[in-house]
């Protein structure tokens, strides 16, 4: 079983990455699974339907979400009926579903607790629910701290599959895999990679330097990058993951890890 993982797609230029690339790297890669977080996709801020078939028909299969989940809640609302669209687990009495589980795969939506919407602890909720689970367990742990997702790495590894870190936008060097459990602190943005996490520089620079907040957009032209993660895996074993950056041009391995 092959599986792809594509980490917060800010806007328009990650969206046009993934549509240019995907299909491609589904068919190269024998993928099973493709997954992507979404609550970038929609301009930067959350999710509508418009964006989430755009990026459907590209070729992902599930897709996971974050602090931004709810940022346009009526569309959200609408499509969390979906049992592919995953919100976060954090989340008390939310609309929709926070993990997809078929008979290979348990896919699970989670966010960290520091600078995060408040909500049900993480930890306990993930430590509760993985036990006994005999299938490949994925988790995209949406979090600000490296601390929390390097502690859930040790706390579940040997009993989930994989954890991949997003939100943060800044891709990392440290995938491995370690008791059968794949760990890559933050993935890194698919979107503009010329600028401050794929917005626009002058609204955060303003932000930095008087403390006022500022509205964040999207640039209309910038030069884009796609991270994605690829998983290799005999069942609930990873044997193999490899890291892929791709730009406008050209896309390359630049981690890889093998299992035991």
């Amino acid at each position: 079983m092959n599986i792809l993982f594509i980490g917060d797609i800010v806007g328009k230029p990650g969206r046009k990455l993934v549509k240019k690339w995907l299909p491609e790297l589904k068919k190269k890669f024998n993928i099973d699974y493709a997954i992507a977080n979404y609550e970038n996709l929609a301009h930067g801020f959350g999710i509508t339907p418009k964006v989430y078939n755009e990026i459907k028909n590209a070729g992902v299969d599930i897709f996971t979400g974050g602090n931004h989940t709810f940022d346009k809640k009526k569309e959200a609302i609408q499509l969390l009926e979906e049992k592919k669209i995953l919100r976060p687990l954090n989340y008390f009495e939310a609309p929709g579903d926070w993990y997809y589980e078929d008979e290979n795969i348990i896919v699970i939506s989670a966010m960290g607790i520091y600078g995060m919407p408040y909500g049900k602890n993480p930890f306990i909720e993930l430590k509760n629910f993985v036990e006994n689970k005999d299938k490949f367990i994925f988790i995209d742990f949406h979090a600000e701290a490296t601390a929390e997702k390097r502690a859930l790495f040790h706390m579940l590894k040997g009993k989930v599959s994989a954890i991949i870190g997003t939100h943060t936008h800044i891709g990392t060097d440290d995938l491995e895999i370690d008791e059968n459990c794949v760990y890559l602190t933050d993935i890194g943005i698919t979107g503009c990679r010329d600028n401050v996490i794929g917005m626009k520089s002058k609204e955060p620079i303003r932000h930095m330097l008087t403390g006022i907040k500022e509205h964040f957009d999207v640039p209309d032209k910038c030069k884009s990058i796609m991270q994605c993660l690829v998983i290799e895996s005999d069942g609930k074993i990873p044997k193999r993951a490899f890291k892929i950056k791709a730009d406008e041009n050209e896309y390359k391995v630049v981690q890889e890890v093998n299992g035991k």
